[in-house]
């Protein structure tokens, strides 16, 4: 706990954690506008994030990259999916298909993009294990072909495609859950010996956490995230509205973004203490765990929590955008070495993407 108050004391950005009462206390007292909630909530998701960044590296300096970018991809993503499932009840299916692609896009490019180019910044050429980064990529690409038949069938054939739809994406969400789990079976387990760190020294300027510390740490904040993200949900739609933004783009940047901002806390510090295999890890394996997990739960969740039952159908500039995102990873992904410019080059896609969002947002479906 001594340890715990010292970083707390030390961080400038720590001393936020004292929005953290101020958003349950405002939400409490219910006089206070969507738009002052939306803005406490942020300025209350982001020292959590640098917490559980803290925690995940000291993790993952026991347990190796590969485990600790896997456990912060599923922390991380605990966030993404309480905003789903909060909207899911609500019926907004718009905002969860957007928050979905939107979550799937921002990590792929804008994580990744922003974790090389940091990186980069610091140290003249980078490496990391194309091994796990081939095999995180290839499961991208694998969800999204399975995100865009039900979309190119849903569009070919109007009359029976409602039923038709809703039977392909159960399906497919089983199918790709069981993909999933194989593949951390084979990443984790039957094969490790191929995802460990490429042959670098990560800068190690400060001793890690207790494993115990660590652990406790990452439950704690975790759950604080969680109701943090509750209060963001309730005030995100009414905030929009008052700023012009749709829920397409609402879901698809703003989500996504703050939905990420724990993990991409840990995946930028991991890339500026040349720990590429860290930051890779968490960037595509977040993105892998939303696509082949989070997507396909949340089709199954639907049947019960939701008004009726979601799909697996996108706007097809969604599913386009999922494309290209993971083609751009699985291009980084071929070299195993990276350098500043890269990133600049990831971002520059993510870029389009979210000025292309936001002058002409997509049709509701």
């Amino acid at each position: 706990m001594n340890l715990l108050l010292k970083e707390i004391r030390r961080n400038p950005l720590l001393w936020l954690l004292a929005f953290v009462p101020v958003v349950f206390v405002a939400e409490h007292l219910g006089q206070s506008s969507p738009t002052l909630l939306f803005v406490l909530s942020i300025l209350a998701i982001v020292p959590l994030a640098v917490l559980l960044s803290h925690a995940t590296e000291s993790v993952a300096a026991k347990t190796g990259d590969a485990v600790g970018g896997l456990l912060n991809a599923t922390l991380g993503n605990l966030t993404e999916l309480v905003i789903a499932l909060t909207a899911l009840r609500a019926g907004e299916y718009m905002l969860v298909k957007a928050s979905i692609a939107g979550a799937i896009v921002t990590n792929t490019l804008f994580m990744l993009g922003a974790s090389l180019l940091l990186g980069g910044l610091k140290h003249h050429e980078q490496e990391f294990n194309r091994a796990g980064a081939r095999l995180q990529a290839g499961l991208l690409f694998l969800a999204t072909v399975a995100l865009l038949i039900p979309s190119a069938v849903g569009a070919a054939d109007a009359v029976k495609a409602a039923v038709f739809t809703e039977q392909l994406s159960i399906s497919l969400a089983i199918l790709l859950i069981t993909i999933y789990g194989l593949g951390l079976l084979f990443s984790l387990k039957t094969h490790k010996e191929f995802f460990g760190s490429a042959e670098q020294h990560g800068e190690a300027d400060e001793a890690p956490w207790p494993i115990g510390l660590a652990l406790g740490t990452l439950a704690g904040v975790t759950v604080l995230v969680a109701l943090v993200s509750e209060v963001f949900v309730g005030s995100v739609q009414e905030a929009a509205k008052i700023m012009g933004m749709t829920d397409a783009f609402v879901g698809f940047i703003v989500v996504a973004l703050v939905g990420a901002a724990a993990e991409m806390a840990a995946a930028f510090s991991g890339a500026r203490k040349n720990r590429l295999d860290l930051s890779v890890g968490i960037a595509l394996g977040s993105s892998t765990q939303i696509a082949l997990f989070v997507a396909p739960v949340l089709v199954l969740a639907s049947y019960a929590l939701g008004p009726s039952p979601m799909t697996l159908q996108f706007w097809p500039g969604a599913v386009l955008m999922m494309l290209i995102a993971t083609l751009t990873a699985s291009f980084v992904a071929n070299s195993g070495r990276s350098a500043w410019f890269v990133g600049v080059l990831v971002l520059a896609v993510y870029l389009t993407f979210a000025i292309t969002l936001y002058l002409l947002p997509p049709r509701a479906n």
